[in-house]
């Protein structure tokens, strides 16, 4: 079982800036593929941006040039940085865990482990 826990949601204004983080306890950090989707009430969960095992990086056509996925091996931690944030932007983000495939998925039912989220808000 891995253990995935996001941090650093919030409430900001349109236009600021959050980093959120996802700390796992996985042995091997660098052998998973690692995903941030979204979630408001009554949508289906969304794919915001992943991140390969061997670092190739893949967002939504909504959060491209905006997101930065990262990861740091060495604490275990991934990352989304999120500039220019949008009133649209607001829901639950969580991190997410997958075997390696040829590139990251962006549907949620091929990821194995979840976090329990993070509450962004962005107020217009």
């Amino acid at each position: 079982q891995v253990q995935l826990v996001e941090s650093g949601g919030g409430l900001v204004q349109a236009g600021a800036s959050l980093r959120l983080s996802c700390a796992s306890s996985a042995r091997t950090f660098s052998s998973y593929d690692m995903g941030w989707f979204r979630q408001v009430p009554g949508k289906e969960r969304e794919f915001v941006a992943g991140i390969g095992w061997i670092g190739i990086t893949t967002y939504a056509d909504s959060v491209k040039g905006r997101f930065t996925i990262s990861r740091d091996i060495a604490k275990k931690t991934l990352y989304l940085q999120m500039n220019s944030l949008e009133a649209e932007d607001t829901a639950v983000y969580y991190c997410a865990a997958s075997s390696p495939r040829v590139r990251p998925s962006a549907l949620p039912r091929e990821y194995e482990y979840w976090g329990r989220g993070t509450q962004v808000t962005v107020s217009s």
